[in-house]
């Protein structure tokens, strides 16, 4: 199921078929960190448009992120060629902290379960100062927490970007909801895809938009793909090197009162002999923010996160009931 992409198009091959790649922009992270109105008003197109883009990395200040990801991804591959008992030591406290095996949640495909292992670092734990961690990354702590520093002042920024851009005041500014002193689910997810195939039980990562406000993702393999709004097909996400892949998140949408939007996406198969590894900051909002959800209730982030966290578990029949899945986009849904 190897991937490559064709030198004269943006089009890649994905099981011997023309595949689409997303034609996504790029947003200079230094230049968001200056306020350069030109950039700021491109990261605002790109939240509006389609919900996803590449954050150029490269300058001086977002080049310590990079190293800070390979060395994360050295404790990962460590932690993750572990013994099943190692990886579960402290089961799954919380939804934002603590070790998913494969085949917690539904897959990619129609009657499968999810193809992925996760381990989660939750931002609150890290802050408390002793989190809780399975004793074979116990030493690495440092590790998590200056990847969790990193990544919170580079998705602030964005926010602080965005609130500026809209002319948001006071506690309507996004970033108002994202103090670090109240408790909320942000969390950092590192999760490694099992080598698999389209035909297996275990496949891949459902189709859905992500919780939170903003995600950080880094991954340097094939599989993400994109339904950008308003259309019915997949497109890959290249990846990129020396560039993250941003997307917002239901609740920032919600926030904005539907100005923004998300996008649907999925994690589908590529190598049926490699692991796929990414890494994933769901920045979220404090847990009692409220905002209206896409069925139109007033609703706080905590309880659209559990909510949501219960779909994933359904069989594929029983997620199509309601727009929470996929944050009411799928349909187009727009709650005035």
């Amino acid at each position: 199921m190897a991937i490559h992409q064709e030198s004269t198009s943006n089009h890649a091959k994905y099981q011997n078929q023309p595949a689409k790649i997303c034609d996504l922009q790029s947003v200079d992270f230094s230049r968001l960190l200056s306020q350069e109105p030109e950039e700021v008003d491109k990261l605002l197109r790109c939240c509006k448009e389609i919900g996803f883009f590449y954050l150029d990395l490269r300058g001086i200040d977002g080049r310590m992120m990079l190293e800070d990801e390979q060395e994360l991804l050295q404790v990962m591959r460590g932690f993750f060629s572990a013994t099943a008992v190692e990886k579960n030591e402290i089961g799954l406290p919380c939804q934002a902290h603590g070790f998913e095996p494969v085949g917690t949640h539904a897959g990619v495909v129609e009657n499968t379960m999810d193809g992925y292992e996760i381990l989660k670092v939750s931002r609150d734990e890290v802050s408390a100062g002793s989190p809780v961690l399975p004793s074979i990354i116990k030493k690495d702590i440092r590790v998590f927490e200056e990847f969790i520093a990193s990544s919170n002042i580079i998705t602030k920024t964005m926010l602080a970007c965005l609130s500026n851009a809209l002319n948001l005041k006071g506690a309507d500014r996004f970033e108002a909801s994202h103090r670090n002193d109240h408790k909320s689910n942000t969390t950092l997810a590192m999760f490694r895809y099992v080598p698999t195939n389209l035909s297996e039980n275990c496949v891949g990562h459902q189709k859905h938009t992500d919780i939170g406000s903003l995600t950080l993702l880094f991954s340097e393999q094939w599989g993400l793909q994109v339904m950008s709004p308003g259309t019915t097909s997949w497109e890959f996400v290249a990846p990129r090197p020396g560039h993250a892949v941003i997307n917002v998140g239901d609740s920032l949408r919600f926030a904005s009162g539907h100005v923004l939007q998300s996008c649907i996406h999925q994690v589908v198969p590529m190598d049926v002999a490699e692991d796929r590894y990414s890494i994933a900051y769901f920045l979220r909002p404090e847990s009692e923010k409220k905002y209206k959800d896409s069925e139109g209730r007033w609703i706080s982030a905590s309880q659209w996160h559990d909510e949501k966290y219960e779909v994933f578990k359904r069989p594929h029949v029983e997620q199509v009931k309601d727009s929470i899945l996929t944050g009411g986009m799928e349909s187009g849904t727009k709650v005035a």
